[in-house]
């Protein structure tokens, strides 16, 4: 039974490739890209052709132009194909796609296939359904990674902040990154075997490719986290909480790696034989981390609070206050007029000032308007005039021919 499905297999493979061979060469079409790609996507079971998966990759990096082909190959055995080992190859053929880091490669966006809803229909389903599982995985993790690509390709791109602004959004862009490579990481651990008669040459080869991709998006989050982390006193409200939520996701995450390499381990992966213990945060650590990035948020709290709400401060209220040294509350005339304002202090208090009250005397002074002075305070007379008006009539300007002194009128008021 066994043997006949090789050849059955075998059968298939070159029927697909005489068909390929006979197809006109055009911008979209290549009939040696399409040979590469069915034969390093075989029915064989117990062999994966390097060889031409590396031939693929070679035209890959020798010009942009030869990646439509091969995506449209690719594409078109995926969605003919109802063997669990065909859609394996070819996933792992378009993984290594990604990984030639080829600037062409990030404008493809989703998958132009989809093997979402895989059911293999060559065998039993008590046979397969450990494969469709895995399978299914594995296609959930490419597509989501692609897309990743070619999202992250056009934020790049973009632009247009200001100088302002730019550390800012760098911050939160940095922390959605990070969130999105934890993203990444969640559907890698969900690519596992779960049937016990699942261990061969594919699906071993399979796990070498998830192993590889893990270290390399885990190692991407630790060093965005340290980023953000040296950053975190100058991040805003979202951007500090935001950053929490990723600090928590990682330290879960790290128990979950911890446990999926030592079920590869077991399993015979190579590479997971090779991969260092993954170092668990301290609860200390993660505790002080937290106080830190709460501290933030809290700091933000408070100055939305004191931007709420503005306090002015409060004005004192002072008096001034014109006291008479030594007059005795007499009016000095002629020359004794320059001792009397001399004998004049002028103070500022913040405490009221009470004088005793005296019987008003009435002084003319030659000018419009009638004053009182009593005690140094000028007062309201009783007729209802206005004590003000001899402030408000300006005096006639006399032009003298001889310098004359102009009178003191501050000191004299």
């Amino acid at each position: 039974m066994k043997l006949w499905k090789r050849a059955s297999g075998l059968l298939k493979d070159q029927n697909s490739i005489w068909i390929a061979s006979l197809t006109r060469k055009t911008t979209l079409r290549n009939p040696d890209i399409e040979t590469a790609v069915i034969r390093a996507t075989s029915h064989d079971e117990d062999r994966i052709d390097y060889k031409n998966a590396q031939k693929v990759f070679a035209w890959i990096r020798l010009s942009t132009a030869y990646i439509k082909p091969l995506v449209w190959a690719i594409s078109v055995r995926m969605e003919k194909t109802r063997s669990w080992v065909v859609a394996l190859k070819g996933l792992m053929l378009m993984h290594g796609v990604f990984c030639c880091q080829v600037p062409a490669v990030s404008k493809i966006g989703r998958l132009p296939f989809d093997l979402s809803c895989f059911r293999d229909a060559h065998s039993k389903p008590r046979k397969t359904w450990g494969y469709n599982i895995f399978i299914r995985a594995y296609y959930a993790f490419l597509d989501q990674k692609s897309t990743f690509i070619f999202l992250h390709s056009i934020d790049r791109r973009g632009g247009g902040e200001s100088t302002g602004d730019k550390e800012q959004y760098n911050m939160k862009q940095d922390i959605v990154c990070l969130q999105k490579l934890q993203g990444l990481l969640d559907l890698l651990l969900q690519i596992k075997p779960q049937a016990d008669d699942m261990v061969n040459v594919p699906v071993l080869e399979a796990m070498d490719c998830v192993i590889v991709e893990i270290f390399d998006v885990y190692s991407r989050i630790c060093n965005g986290i340290a980023r953000v982390l040296m950053r975190i006193y100058s991040a805003g409200k979202v951007e500090a909480a935001m950053a929490l939520k990723v600090l928590r996701k990682a330290t879960v995450q790290s128990e979950e790696l911890s446990l999926y390499f030592e079920f590869c381990r077991d399993m015979g992966v190579i590479h997971a034989s090779d991969c260092p213990r993954v170092e668990q945060i301290p609860e200390e650590d993660i505790r002080e981390i937290e106080l830190i990035i709460n501290g933030v948020a809290e700091r933000w709290d408070m100055d939305e609070k004191k931007q709420s709400k503005v306090t002015y401060p409060k004005k004192e209220k002072k008096s001034i206050a014109v006291k008479e040294a030594n007059n005795n509350g007499k009016q000095q005339n002629g020359h004794d007029r320059k001792a009397w304002k001399s004998s004049l202090q002028t103070i500022i208090t913040d405490k009221w000032e009470v004088f005793e009250e005296e019987e008003p005397k009435k002084v003319i002074d030659g000018r419009n308007g009638d004053g009182y002075f009593g005690n140094g305070i000028m007062m309201v007379n009783e007729g209802g005039n206005d004590p003000f008006a001899a402030s408000m009539t300006l005096p006639a300007l006399h032009v003298h021919s001889k310098s004359e002194d102009f009178p003191d009128l501050i000191s004299f008021l």
